[in-house]
């Protein structure tokens, strides 16, 4: 008994349907694959950074509550674990660091916290990679962040020196480590991590306290509260507590600096699978739609038959639904396969770049059946009318040879069209206008593809354009000086003592909370002298500012969120100062990419303040012949608590944006070849298998092939050029959208695009175009005359 008899016979036929139309098959699977791909890659890597982020956040108690404060006694444990929800108090110093690391002639800076001398924190533990945690008796023992130490090939016994609170110190390594407070390790002034310029070191609570001279004393604190308690009635009740000791003001987990970069790269993931997998769901139900109703008209005769021999609607209607689930079937199958593995390899680089200890990556099969049923639900949908066109269509029509095509005249009854172009052109446009709505869809769907380039390579025009106005722009210094304290004025003349200091400006940075109304937002503001050169802020038109001597300048952002607007008075609470507030106006709106901006005379934020003249750091420029010297000048200086180069991080923001960007281009790239393949390439089959019979008729009237073909590649070439405005413009808007949903209180990237975008874009796509044409070319060249003659119409 053969294969075939347990097949019906409408089964059969479907097979063979399926054998030979498999090529046009093919190229709505790869574009199904590339929407079920799309949104595994996104919903899987954004399930997996969750779960990941909250397993390591549960197994190792990161705290819910922050707070800072200048010295605080350890006897407020007891008040501070009483107050109503806490369930995890930890009490600690945290001090900043110079590093003087072997074979690095640039100084690094880092951070060093304090843990228990014996046992492990009740909150944010650590994760221990390898070796132990130090000895609180043996003297200069530190675990070092698995970051840090993998950039400087560390290992326990490793050796290095650190400069802490003005302190020489030798350090040993005992223990390669990860904190959950640290999966985003950022540097003060940078933009993206720098593992070989910062690291986070753990040293027991005895050994820190006597070097930092805060023996039965602490200036941070960390707390876990249990699932029902009200984070903002401990914070303000934990404020109360350490206002007296000079309290900086508790936050939230939200505003916790790697907490929060990781959120938004969530953020982000999860918008990307709202935005591109409905992209390839309609080219897909459209080119299902296009390729459906294209073969029910040429088995018209076979449908009529089938109904006379008994088979009904519901028989018919199910047999070409069948093809439409079979195609899908391969299309999801692929897009399993790709989604899983693409997902896993971004999962793993996420989990690199974001320092986590292990890795979850769950493979639920809630989201392989919801895109598997969006998939099929979309194809269906995009196959309805054509199934329809089949129920609906009696026995005794169907047997009969359709109307033959009316084409209406256009511009002068066709007359101007003969004027201006040959015949063979003059066939390809009548063509066109006598199937007005598939030429459209198809010039949609060709335009996406243009879209989804312009959206991705928009990104380099922006970076570009962000790195020159951040690091050229505003920042003209070479480095900036960071003090562990706000010192006299007079620290600006040792300053420009430095060997090498050409220039050095002085600035302030104290922490404040602006509200307006009910909207508030917990950031620093910047005092600058009213003649800043090095360190310079630009207004919406990226024109330097001269700053007034009273008011608030505000960056966009903050203005946006806070409601604000020229001349409103601001409430600032000096969370340093006793956390008093004073209202101050708002004096100017001006432009700032990263982070939250308030900036305002350096002599009225002293004013402001009220406890004198005082400045946080400097701003210098110095001689590059002269670097090396005034590297090891730093870090034997006492003063200085941190430095941050900025060539080093406008090179490091570059080389970690640019590697994001290569990547996401080449995924981009991928799929707009795929769209374009498939649309292209099932367009030009199908007006092949339309127009077979005239292609015929023109070479037996002595037609050369590239003449015939010529119609087939003029009517193509018009839809896909028809295409690119419409794409830049389709992608002039997904680029704007893709800005508006990245948003966030950390980066606001600028909307640039540049003209090359838009060219490079549809040079790509009338590449694959011409590929896909020259496939289908093939076919015209190898045309078999005798049998298409004889095919009645």
């Amino acid at each position: 008994m053969s294969p075939g008899s347990f097949l019906g016979t409408l089964d059969r036929k479907l097979l063979r349907d399926l054998a030979r139309i498999w090529s046009q098959s093919l190229a709505i699977a790869l574009v199904m694959a590339c929407g079920v791909a799309t949104l595994i890659i996104a919903l899987g890597a954004y399930r997996a950074l969750e779960e990941t982020r909250s397993a390591f956040y549960d197994r190792y108690r990161f705290a819910h509550v922050f707070a800072s404060v200048t010295r605080a006694p350890l006897n407020l444990r007891a008040a501070i674990a009483g107050l109503d929800g806490v369930s995890g108090v930890e009490l600690r110093i945290v001090r900043p660091a110079v590093l003087d690391m072997q074979g690095m002639a640039e100084p690094a800076t880092g951070v060093v916290v304090s843990i228990p001398d014996v046992g492990e924190p009740a909150v944010n533990r650590l994760y221990i990679r390898s070796g132990r945690l130090p000895s609180a008796v043996r003297r200069g023992e530190v675990a070092v962040s698995e970051s840090f130490a993998t950039a400087h090939r560390m290992e326990p016994g490793s050796t290095f020196s650190a400069l802490i609170d003005g302190r020489k110190q030798t350090l040993t390594v005992t223990g390669i480590v990860l904190s959950p407070e640290y999966i985003y390790a950022l540097a003060p002034g940078d933009m993206v991590p720098d593992q070989r310029r910062f690291g986070v070191f753990f040293m027991p609570r005895t050994v820190l306290a006597g070097i930092a001279e805060m023996d039965g004393a602490f200036n941070d604190v960390a707390l876990r509260v249990r699932r029902d308690a009200k984070p903002a009635q401990i914070i303000d009740a934990l404020d109360d507590l350490l206002r007296p000791y000079g309290g900086r003001g508790a936050y939230e987990r939200a505003d916790q600096m790697s907490h929060a970069f990781l959120d938004n790269e969530l953020v982000q993931l999860r918008a990307s699978a709202i935005v591109v997998p409905p992209i390839f769901l309609f080219v897909s139900a459209f080119l299902v739609n296009m390729i459906l109703s294209r073969m029910i008209a040429l088995e018209r005769e076979q449908i009529g038959l089938l109904k006379a021999l008994g088979y009904g609607r519901a028989a018919i209607a199910g047999h070409y639904a069948k093809l439409v689930v079979l195609i899908c079937l391969c299309g999801v199958l692929l897009g399993f396969a790709a989604g899983n593995w693409l997902g896993f390899g971004l999962t793993r680089l996420y989990a690199r770049f974001f320092s986590f200890p292990f890795l979850i990556f769950p493979q639920n099969a809630d989201l392989y059946l919801t895109s598997a049923g969006i998939t099929v639900a979309a194809a269906l949908a995009g196959a309805t009318r054509a199934i329809w066109g089949v129920v609906a269509l009696p026995a005794a029509v169907a047997m009969r040879a359709p109307a033959p095509t009316r084409y209406r005249s256009v511009l002068a009854g066709g007359r101007l069209l003969h004027l201006l172009f040959s015949q063979l052109t003059v066939m390809a446009l009548r063509h066109l206008f006598r199937w007005p709505a598939r030429s459209a869809l198809t010039t949609l769907g060709t335009s996406l593809s243009v879209a989804l380039l312009v959206t991705a390579l928009f990104s380099f025009d922006s970076v570009d354009f962000m790195v020159d106005t951040v690091f050229s722009r505003t920042e003209r210094q070479h480095a900036t000086l960071t003090f562990g304290n706000d010192r006299s004025p007079r620290a600006l003349q040792s300053v420009e003592k430095l060997p090498g200091v050409l220039r050095a400006e002085p600035f302030r940075a104290t922490a404040v909370k602006l509200r307006n109304k009910n909207h508030e937002r917990r950031m620093s503001i910047l005092g600058l002298p009213a003649q800043t050169d090095l360190q310079r802020i630009l207004d919406l038109d990226l024109q330097p500012v001269r700053l007034p001597e009273r008011g608030l300048l505000v960056s966009e952002r903050v203005a946006d969120v806070l409601k604000l607007g020229l001349g409103d008075r601001v409430e600032v609470g000096l969370l340093e100062h006793g956390g008093r507030s004073v209202f101050v106006p708002v004096t100017s709106i001006v432009q700032s990419y990263v982070g939250l901006t308030a900036v305002m005379d350096i002599g009225a934020l002293d004013r402001l303040i009220g406890d004198g003249r005082r400045i946080s750091g400097a701003y210098i420029l110095a001689d590059s012949s002269k670097l090396e010297t005034l590297y090891r000048a730093v870090k034997q200086t006492p003063a200085i608590a941190g430095i941050a180069l900025k060539e080093i991080s406008r090179s490091r923001f570059r080389e970690t944006i640019g590697e994001n960007i290569s990547i996401m281009m080449s995924v981009y790239v991928g799929l707009a070849a795929i769209i374009t393949f498939g649309v292209v390439y099932n367009s030009a089959r199908i007006q092949f298998s339309e127009r077979a019979r005239e292609f015929a008729s023109l070479r037996v009237l002595g037609f050369t092939r590239a003449e015939v073909s010529a119609v087939l590649v003029i009517e193509l070439a018009l839809i896909v050029l028809a295409a690119q405005p419409l794409g830049w413009l389709l992608g002039y808007g997904f680029a704007w959208l893709v800005v508006e949903g990245s948003q966030s209180d950390l980066f606001r990237i600028p909307f640039i695009i540049e003209t090359s975008t838009f060219a490079v874009a549809s040079l790509v796509v009338l590449g694959v175009a011409a590929i896909s044409v020259l496939f289908v070319q093939q076919r015209v060249n190898r045309l078999d005359m005798v049998r298409v003659l004889k095919t009645r119409e």
